[in-house]
């Protein structure tokens, strides 16, 4: 049998559980890639499998997801006989330290959103004003960057003051009311442009059409280095959009917490305002920083005291 028809087989079981496997699929169709589609399964080699799994870069978490993946197709033949070996390597690799998303300043906000202006005016396929309003959004409603750029004119109702965020990661459609804040902000941006088709994206680059992910990135990258936000803990990343999201929710639960809610409450709203599937995937996000372990603890401080007191 070959790779290829072990890899279709293999998605087709697995999706008539009812699993999700979108990415894992993305890993063995491009296992299959780097070995040869047509490639016989006696013939895999323990070399070229340990090569795919090392990559180019450093170490990341990403070896032990993709060597998991490729152990459960494996262990899939093994069980059905359609192959006698497994040629993965014997060692594993020590995981990598935990990924620290990293959490922005007000000062850090206030320099980005004021370097649009000026990062680069020309010759660029995003224009500063739509750069400044995304990132408005990015950080103000805690959006993933794919569902700020995959925004409609008809999903934002600015009179309303409500996103409609349509398919999202976890497949589902949800609306996110915005601040008044930034509320103002987007109405300010929308009315810079002529009145603009239902359909067309709310965010375009400056001939119309879509933005891609790699776009923005880019310009984030040019924008973060001319603001000088910097990550200096040593940290293999530098500041990226997506923690823009991580800061969100940080703040907003620093927030509650200085405000003495009731944050065990409102945790699940957080996470169906982040559209998460999960509350659990939401405390990925929630870092502890100086200020949130500081809140936190002054609210346990109250509470404690006012136990003693009783």
């Amino acid at each position: 049998m070959t790779l290829d028809a072990l890899i279709t087989q293999y998605i087709t079981f697995r999706r008539a559980l009812g699993h999700g496997y979108e990415k894992p699929e993305r890993t063995l169709k491009a296992f299959s890639r780097a070995m040869g589609a047509d490639i016989e399964l006696s013939a895999l080699d323990p070399g070229k499998v340990k090569a795919f799994l090392d990559g180019t870069g450093p170490l990341t978490t990403n070896w032990h997801q993709k060597c998991s993946t490729l152990r459960m197709l494996f262990d899939y033949g093994l069980k059905h006989r359609l192959l006698t070996t497994v040629p993965l390597p014997t060692h594993i690799p020590k995981r990598p330290p935990a990924f620290v998303p990293y959490l922005y300043s007000r000062a850090e906000l206030r320099r980005l959103l004021e370097t649009t202006a000026t990062y680069r005016t020309h010759y660029f396929k995003l224009a500063p004003a739509t750069l400044r309003a995304l990132l408005l959004l990015l950080y103000g409603a805690g959006l993933r960057v794919s569902e700020a750029l995959a925004l409609d004119v008809a999903d934002v109702d600015l009179a309303a003051g409500l996103l409609t965020i349509r398919n999202t990661k976890f497949h589902k459609t949800r609306w996110v009311p915005l601040g008044a804040d930034l509320q103002w902000a987007l109405t300010q941006y929308a009315a810079q442009r002529t009145v603009p088709a239902p359909e067309s994206p709310f965010f375009p680059a400056r001939d119309g059409a879509r933005l891609q992910y790699k776009t923005v990135n880019s310009a984030f990258r040019r924008l973060r280095a001319k603001a000088a936000v910097v990550r200096t803990d040593g940290a293999r990343y530098q500041p990226r959009l997506h923690d823009l999201r991580h800061t969100f929710a940080v703040d907003r639960l620093t927030t509650w917490y200085r405000a003495g809610a009731d944050v065990q409450r409102l945790l699940p709203k957080l996470s169906t305002y982040l559209g998460h599937a999960h509350l659990a995937d939401t405390q990925v996000y929630l870092t502890l920083t100086p200020e949130l372990l500081t809140a936190a603890a002054g609210r346990f401080a109250q509470y404690a005291f006012q136990e003693v007191s009783q």
